[in-house]
């Protein structure tokens, strides 16, 4: 073996250096990711296939199937059949938590996955999204490393407040998230009193190719509901599954949750311009700039008959557009419509497609061939394109409808800042203008207790200038009762945030 250690950097698995641990190689700073980015490619393969058989993060969930309907004409903006005004189409949704594993308690505080297929007539559409509009994280490299923050120490095995706050607070772009988290959305009472949001930025295009991009907003029509600690702590002990009992015996007593569907619109040429990047997911569009759109009804109307088969088995992907529809340069977007779907070739099999509850409700006429567990087929068809044996092919050239403009130099760099593009004015909004006093005091109870728990120096530091940029009053608030609980307990230990 050779004795030669890295002073500083990383190195990829084959012990070359690694390019960045920081960013994903794009076309200019706001442009798409590159195919031979190899560092972060092996970076995310390896994630995907990190742990076996649960879901990486958001093992812990449970879901139902459901009907949604186009209820206003959007036509203007999307072509896509799903949303024609009186299109009812058939859905799954799926919940979860992030961080927890598959035998957690469902009422820990944390993010909440929101994941939604629908069954078209154009094919499979998936939004996969979260109870909040934003995200840690602004670029995939970053990920991995992320979700490992939230997960369990190397050598004790126990879930660290400290490595969680070492992340955030050397994660600048996290601010506004995490005081999503740390906020009451952090410990919603059922599935059925939360949000949902696609949370990235998306295309619609219309039927004249006209382009727009837009961001999906569920809000929740049983209104919105929430845990204390200490509510959500006593029901951790006494139901685990909390919430996925609640909405599987809300479905069978014939309560069929509801969520209505709005979406914000973005004329294309507007991105150019807008303050905020508008693909940045640790940023949210103010509705003064763009308001809510309605655009139909999702219904949750019966319960799946083998949760294995129906649930665990889901697979979901970002990736998965129909005609209409379409992704966006947001780094976070394009890396997951990747990675989803290879995830899921390592979790449940290499033709996870052919599943019944992943099959599309059309025919489907792809050149994906065998593999493990392979149950459709194309007979003695040919397997190869172009072929003279008559079965068609995709044969598309020039710019496509769901694409966009991208020129520049190819750099490792986070997205170009506007007017508007600091890590903490969104937060601080969030905290002065969105929360109430009471939001605000339960802020800062929640945030000081998860750093008395365990969180040493300089982290701890770190975090209460994290908070004292996010809103003065709040930071200065949230150390004073740090200082004041470790004065009283100065040999605290660890615990879970």
């Amino acid at each position: 073996m050779s004795d030669y250690q890295p002073d500083n950097d990383s190195t990829m698995s084959t012990g070359a250096p690694a390019a960045s641990d920081r960013n994903s190689l794009t076309i200019g700073r706001d442009g798409p990711i590159v195919l031979h980015d190899v560092h972060f490619l092996e970076q995310m393969a390896h994630f995907n296939r990190e742990k076996v058989p649960e879901r990486q993060p958001h093992a812990k969930g449970a879901g139902a199937f459901g009907v949604f309907e186009t209820t206003e004409d959007v036509s203007k903006y999307t072509k896509a059949a799903l949303f024609r005004k009186g299109t009812t189409t058939d859905m799954l949704a799926r919940f979860s938590t992030v961080a927890g594993e598959a035998g957690s308690p469902d009422t820990w505080r944390d993010v909440r996955g929101f994941a939604l297929k629908f069954y078209t007539g154009e094919g499979n559409f998936d939004i996969v999204g979260n109870n909040t509009p934003v995200f840690f994280v602004r670029d995939p490299m970053k990920f991995p490393h992320f979700i490992r923050s939230q997960k369990r120490l190397p050598d004790s095995g126990l879930r660290d407040n400290h490595m969680q706050w070492d992340f955030w607070t050397g994660s600048p772009e996290s601010a506004h998230q995490v005081t999503y988290l740390m906020g009451d959305r952090g410990l919603p009472r059922t599935w059925r009193n939360m949000n949902g949001y696609g949370s990235h930025t998306f295309l619609w295009v219309n039927a004249r190719r006209q382009k727009f991009w837009v961001k999906y907003h569920f809000h929740t029509e049983q209104g919105m509901a929430f845990f204390s600690n200490a509510e959500a702590a006593e029901m951790a002990g006494a139901d685990a599954d909390f919430h996925r009992r609640d909405l599987f015996e809300a479905i069978a007593r014939g309560d069929h949750p509801r969520w209505t569907l709005f979406v914000q619109i973005m004329p294309y040429d507007d991105a150019r311009t807008y303050r905020i990047n508008p693909f940045d997911l640790t940023k949210t569009w103010p509705h003064a700039d763009y308001p809510l759109i309605k655009v139909g009804v999702m219904t949750l109307n019966r319960n799946p008959a083998n949760f294995f088969a129906e649930i665990e088995q889901a697979a979901f992907s970002p990736g998965n557009t129909v005609p209409g529809t379409g992704l966006s340069p947001d780094k976070m977007l394009l890396a997951r419509a990747f990675a989803y779907n290879d995830a899921q070739r390592n979790r449940i099999g290499t033709n996870f497609h052919q599943l019944p509850v992943n099959q599309p409700k059309v025919p489907v006429n792809t050149y994906q061939f065998d593999g493990h567990m392979a149950y459709e087929h194309s007979g003695n068809a040919p397997v190869y394109a172009p072929n003279s044996g008559g079965r068609p092919w995709a044969d598309e050239t020039g710019p496509i409808e769901e694409g966009w403009h991208a020129d520049g130099e190819m750099v490792r760099e986070a997205y170009s800042l506007r007017a508007d593009d600091d890590d903490f004015s969104q937060p601080g909004t969030l905290v002065r203008k969105v929360f109430g006093d009471g939001e605000r005091q339960r802020l800062v109870d929640q945030v000081a207790g998860s750093l008395l728990t365990g969180v040493r120096s300089p982290v701890l530091e770190r975090a209460f200038d994290y908070w004292k940029k996010i809103d003065a009053d709040v930071g200065r608030r949230i150390e004073e009762k740090v200082r004041a609980g470790r004065a009283e307990k100065p040999a605290e230990g660890m615990g879970q945030r």
